[in-house]
């Protein structure tokens, strides 16, 4: 079984599997790798070629996992679950299979209280190295402080690298959507399909889609 994809677009990708052409709402060559799975499994337990591509065709993917929301302005956010190191750069790669020249890549990310700390400044790390401007913030911090867990994932940059620190999550999403211009890229990192922040004991409702489109909404660009 083989894969190749012909092109990319922000919508989704023409793939080539074993010789037929098919469109999916999918993006990024770990998501081709998925979906040549889903077709060699099918194939391999009795399934029709060309049904199994048809439907391939009609999937989406699901919430908070590389969910875009756009402004009026064509500025996306790009909602999405990466927590973890290798996640991050994973759809940062995907995002960079996307980007146009001169648009602008602007990453959120942050890391959850009483979890592994040495994951913290590989973080941002990662964010750095992909973002026009990172902006390192909160995500779940559950019993730390959030500033504590910032210090931890600065601890891992150098001199000159680029990057805000913005402890308040919807500060931070409001702060990039302000810094973008028209076409520009959101990655907003960590949290995906996830509607709630946990703060000590208690989950308070946030969701990065609803904060995404109060930022476009509030940062309107004509």
């Amino acid at each position: 079984f083989r894969c190749k994809i012909l092109e990319t677009h922000p919508d989704g990708m023409e793939l080539r599997i074993d010789g037929r052409e098919v469109w999916v709402h999918f993006l990024g060559r770990f998501n081709a790798y998925n979906l040549l799975c889903v077709y060699a499994a099918a194939l391999l337990l009795g399934a029709d070629r060309e049904e199994v591509l048809q439907i391939m065709s009609t999937l989406h993917p699901v919430s908070g996992r590389f969910e875009f929301v756009r402004a009026a302005d064509g500025t996306t956010a790009i909602v999405d679950y990466a927590h973890t190191p290798d996640a991050l750069e994973k759809v940062l790669q995907t995002v960079e299979e996307i980007r146009r020249p001169g648009q602008q890549l602007f990453v959120l990310c942050g890391c959850g209280g009483d979890r592994d700390k040495t994951k913290r400044p590989e973080m941002a790390q990662i964010a750095v190295k992909y973002a026009t401007t990172a902006i390192l913030t909160s995500d779940n911090p559950r019993h730390e402080d959030p500033d504590a867990i910032l210090d931890d994932m600065v601890a891992g940059l150098a001199p000159g690298d680029r990057y805000l620190r913005i402890a308040d999550r919807a500060e931070a999403i409001r702060t990039a959507a302000m810094l973008a211009k028209p076409g520009d890229i959101l990655l907003l990192a960590g949290k995906g399909h996830e509607t709630y922040q946990i703060v000590g004991d208690v989950k308070n409702h946030f969701d990065d889609k609803e904060e995404a489109l109060r930022a476009f909404a509030l940062y309107a660009k004509n």
